[in-house]
């Protein structure tokens, strides 16, 4: 059912086809319009999907559950909107994008969607709003984090964010490796130091789906990414992961066609798995840019120099199977200085800030 947002411009859910169905050319559409509005806002494709791999990620999980919307002016698709509800902690928090083309901009389109939003999402059951947004501008007028570490330019999306009783609760810098000879030669000297604090640990490394032997450690240690990683004030709700859950990871990176590379440092004593660090990619495009998602050492094996132990052997690994891949992204909350000191250390260099922020719902 299409909802008036203006007098031109209406709002629709987005129908998905059958799981393992080609797209749709509506789905092709909204493809098109996500994709443009993140090279808008960003001026780079890192994020950017085709319409083969976005699909396959617009489906709800066990873990989470996923609505999409559209915008439609004069017959033609502007902004496409999504809503991920985390089904942790009974579903009270979701991940919002709303995602306009800038052209569309300043017609009160942003306004009418989230309120339309907000009242769907309020009727399920959230009661918490949580978004990332990559912010630019000069520093003549900013945004402190609330955590004391960093800040954002008062953008445009800042200003629509704050009118509309969103709170900046943390900022997240985006950081990147860019490969050559030097690279290389400062990862193996950095891990040969890492591991000569860690005599106590083996590398293990795997490429998705998960061996049977680490899925129980692996799920473990994702469980503790939700508990342990820098989370100021956004409250974020505590994963409950098992073997089922990271099969689910693993078929839908597969789904999409990314691979993901797993490199954890093993206990030798107890075989426990204590640290891991992932890094993903598109498999049908050797020179797409590598993505480093989660990093983690478990709160009781800290001290080691494990961090760096299992991002460098984790570097040094992916290079060599994937050397085509120019550059590694990640991004890092700003407080979190062990972590940003490991990777400042290895050669990751920031190129972006984004802004996490929240809303309560009442």
């Amino acid at each position: 059912m299409a909802i008036t947002l203006t007098h031109a411009a209406t709002l629709h859910p987005l129908p998905l086809p059958e799981a393992g169905a080609a797209p749709t050319p509506l789905i092709r559409q909204y493809a098109d319009v996500r994709n443009a509005s993140i090279l808008e806002t960003s001026g780079r494709d890192d994020d950017v999907l085709p319409v083969e791999s976005l699909l396959p990620v617009l489906y709800s999980t066990r873990a989470s559950r996923r609505r999409q919307w559209y915008i439609e002016q004069d017959g033609s698709m502007i902004g496409c909107i999504a809503a991920d509800i985390l089904q942790d902690a009974d579903g009270e928090s979701a991940i919002v994008v709303i995602a306009l083309l800038q052209k569309h901009g300043g017609q009160g389109l942003g306004t009418a969607a989230l309120a339309h939003l907000e009242s769907e999402l309020r009727e399920a059951g959230v009661r918490k709003l949580l978004c990332w947004v990559e912010h630019h501008g000069d520093d003549t007028d900013v945004i402190c984090s609330p955590t004391g570490f960093g800040s954002v330019p008062r953008d445009n999306v800042a200003h629509f964010l704050e009118r509309r009783g969103f709170a900046l609760g943390q900022v997240e810098r985006a950081s990147a490796l860019t490969w050559d000879a030097d690279t290389v030669h400062g990862l193996e000297r950095a891990r040969a130091a890492a591991q000569e604090h860690a005599q106590d640990y083996r590398v293990v490394q795997w490429l998705s789906p998960t061996p049977a032997e680490y899925v129980d450690g692996y799920a473990w240690m994702k469980s503790r990414m939700s508990t342990d990683a820098p989370d100021a004030d956004l409250g974020m709700p505590e994963e409950i992961w098992d073997a089922a859950r990271v099969a689910e990871l693993d078929a839908r990176q597969t789904a999409k066609g990314f691979t993901i590379q797993v490199t954890a440092a093993q206990h030798i004593a107890t075989g426990e798995l204590c640290a891991f660090n992932e890094l993903a990619m598109s498999i049908s495009d050797a020179s797409s840019v590598t993505h480093q998602y989660d990093t983690l050492v478990l709160a009781g094996h800290r001290g080691h120099r494990l961090g760096a132990l299992v991002k460098t052997a984790g570097l040094l690994g992916w290079h060599q199977k994937f050397p085509a891949s120019p550059r590694v992204v990640t991004y890092n909350a700003e407080e979190n200085r062990p972590m940003l000191d490991i990777n400042e250390a290895l050669g990751f260099a920031p190129f972006a800030y984004e802004g996490a922020w929240k809303k309560d719902l009442t």
